[in-house]
């Protein structure tokens, strides 16, 4: 009898632990870990997203540069799909049996529960022959999407393009882009995605057990609606944008144009361009794929990434900081006999023409190699030959502050800083002490390892025709309404140099375009002020230079023109500039003295001839079943 009570209080205590057990895994289950209610959630409720509409980008002036045109994806859940007329469907989607087979494996791959893309960007007037049988294949659904056209098609460099998202991108967004989505890949589009993309949508769905749509959840209280991306204001002009282009057709170089009173991008030519409406649609990959396979890289971003010798157009700057330094006046005269004698290097003048007797303004006129190699060479030996490096440093720095050998902070990626040598580089190669004003005196014409992107050859510009500073530049203007311009490009980066000093140098750069160098290109009524620059170049003909700003009096656009390959400055990039600052100010090209027409240059083809690699052919192996003396004999017959 007792040991009947005892096994009975034994019993009830295994089964009241066993309650207390459950009943704490349940209170956990339900009040502290969410996994099983997510669990749960996931198997009642779907998730219906709806994208939103990027937003346009339009030229300074509202005309638009980049919109959107709707189509469509094919979704499918394939746990939905029940027996169908396949080869109907391809048809009705313009793909054969093999696709079908492939997009259906990939998709039950995914998830068979989940929808995925089965068939992505059906334009407007293919879906709509789909749509009125869509029914008729269960587990088939569309989403809209859109798609960027350009209605214009210039300016691909600067926009840039988009592209469906890869894994890492999915990844770095922490789950806000899913299989399928379009990201900004490059220019403008990337730069801005977070304010272009907008806000998806999303539909919280109430499935069954057979996964069958039973309602809202919540009543529709966690829905969400898509919306739209915000409206992007560029700086760009697109009337000159579009004659740029067609200027540099045919050829390899870059436009920059930029308004010195803002810092703001007027002109982003890139040469050799491509039409941005072929990044876009179902032959997006093999229209891509031509183009990286095009010798001349049209994907090359020539205005931040090209690096090239500044030449002539360099040398108003070392001259600005002897004259801020005291080393010359404006006065200081040079007698150029064709050539300038640094050590026992001889510096010849263009051509080798002999200037005669030159002051400031009017080495700047003529371009006078010696005048400017003889103010370098002053300012490296000011404190002495054996304080070269640490002299050199220090004029360095002050060529550094006008925006060379560094980043300007462009509001777009893949921005090179060019180069500007170091103390240390010149170590290396000459090592310490070994080098002098004499062994680097190439600097001085803009020659040598000085390397400037034509953005930053605009924004010196800018600077002189600011005398002293410039604003970062920067090509977008607005986002939706309002004025969103970091404080950064709004404030003045001074260069260290008196107002003063730039009169003189100003004053030669009118005589340039008056009566110099490139006078062919002087504007009928208007005072340009510029600088010629034949740069060398090891891979061909020298580069086509110049820069200039205009009116010379309140100027409101200062440029950079590099025509690769194509020789003197005056000769092409000269003209080409010209065109532009006076269709910029105008409206229009008037006739020139010169008689040199926009229509000449256009038709200009200045493109380098391809020299294609010769392979080198390798002769087939011997098959090892050769005897000895047959592999000789066969070896002998190759030779």
């Amino acid at each position: 009898m007792n040991s009947f009570f005892e096994r009975r209080y034994v019993i009830a205590g295994i089964f009241i632990t066993i309650l207390v057990i459950l009943l704490a895994r349940l209170f956990y289950i339900q009040i502290v870990d969410n996994r099983y209610a997510i669990y749960a959630n996931n198997n009642v409720r779907r998730q219906k997203i709806s994208n939103a509409a990027r937003g346009p980008i339009l030229d300074r002036n509202g005309k638009v540069l980049v919109q959107n045109v709707p189509f469509y994806d094919i979704m499918v859940t394939p746990k939905q799909v029940k027996p169908f007329d396949t080869v109907e469907f391809c048809k009705l989607l313009g793909i054969d049996r093999a696709a079908f087979d492939k997009q259906w494996i990939k998709a039950v791959k995914y998830s068979p529960y989940l929808p995925s893309v089965f068939e992505k960007q059906l334009s407007a007037t293919t879906y709509a022959s789909l749509q009125e049988r869509l029914s008729e294949f269960p587990g088939f659904d569309s989403t809209p999407r859109y798609l960027r056209t350009y209605p214009d098609s210039v300016a691909a460099q600067f926009l840039g393009y988009i592209g469906e998202v890869q894994d890492k991108d999915i990844e770095r967004s922490g789950g806000y882009y899913h299989p399928g989505d379009y990201i900004g890949v490059t220019g403008v589009e990337k730069s801005y995605e977070a304010v272009l993309r907008g806000q998806r949508g999303v539909e919280n769905l109430m499935v069954d057990s057979r996964n069958k749509p039973k309602g809202h959840y919540a009543n529709g209280l966690f829905d969400t609606a898509a919306v739209a991306g915000q409206r992007l204001t560029s700086s760009l002009d697109i009337s000159i944008q579009e004659f740029g282009e067609k200027l540099m057709q045919n050829k390899e170089g870059s436009i920059v144009a930029i308004e010195p009173s803002t810092g703001e991008i007027l002109c982003y030519v890139s040469s050799p361009t491509y039409d941005p409406n072929l990044m876009v649609g179902r032959e997006r990959g093999n229209n891509a794929a031509k183009m990286y396979a095009n010798p001349y890289n049209p994907f090359f971003i020539r205005p931040i990434q090209a690096k090239y010798p500044p030449g002539s157009s360099f040398k108003p700057l070392s001259a600005l900081i002897a004259l801020q330094e005291g080393i010359i006046t404006p006065q200081t005269t040079y007698f150029c006999p064709g050539y300038y004698k640094a050590g026992n290097r001889k510096i010849p003048c263009n051509n080798g023409e002999a200037h005669g007797l030159v002051n400031l303004s009017s080495a700047v006129a003529k371009s006078c190699n010696g005048y400017f190699s003889m103010v370098f060479q002053k300012i490296l030996d000011h404190n002495g030959t054996r304080q070269t490096e640490a002299t050199f440093a220090t004029w360095r720095a002050k060529v550094n502050k006008f925006g060379l050998g560094a980043k300007l902070g462009l509001d777009m990626p893949g921005e090179s800083r060019g180069n500007l040598p170091t103390p240390l580089h010149y170590d290396n190669v000459y090592k310490p002490g070994g080098w002098h004003s004499s062994t680097i005196i190439s600097l001085a014409i803009g020659q040598g390892e000085l390397e400037a992107t034509p953005l930053q050859m605009a924004n010196l510009e800018c600077t002189i025709a600011n005398q002293g500073y410039y604003y970062k530049p920067h090509l977008i203007k607005a986002i939706s309404a309002q004025n969103v311009i970091r404080k950064e490009y709004t404030e003045r980066n001074y260069v260290g140099i008196d107002s003063q000093y730039f009169d003189p140098v100003i004053n030669g750069m009118q005589a340039v375009v008056d009566n110099g160098t490139a006078i062919r290109s002087k504007i009928p009524g208007i005072v340009m002020c510029g600088k010629t620059g034949t740069a060398q170049n090891s891979h061909g003909e020298p580069n086509s230079v110049f820069v200039a700003f205009a009116p010379r009096d309140h100027p409101k656009i200062a440029i950079a023109v590099i025509v690769e390959n194509s020789g003197e400055g005056a000769h092409w990039a000269a003209p080409i500039a010209s065109f532009i600052v006076e269709k910029y100010l105008r409206g229009s090209v008037s006739q020139r003295e010169s008689g040199i027409t926009p229509e000449y240059f256009m038709n200009a083809n200045k493109l380098p001839d391809i020299i294609p690699k010769i392979r080198k052919t390798v002769p087939p192996p011997i098959p090892p079943n050769l005897k000895k003396d047959s592999a000789n004999k066969a070896n002998k017959q190759r030779r």
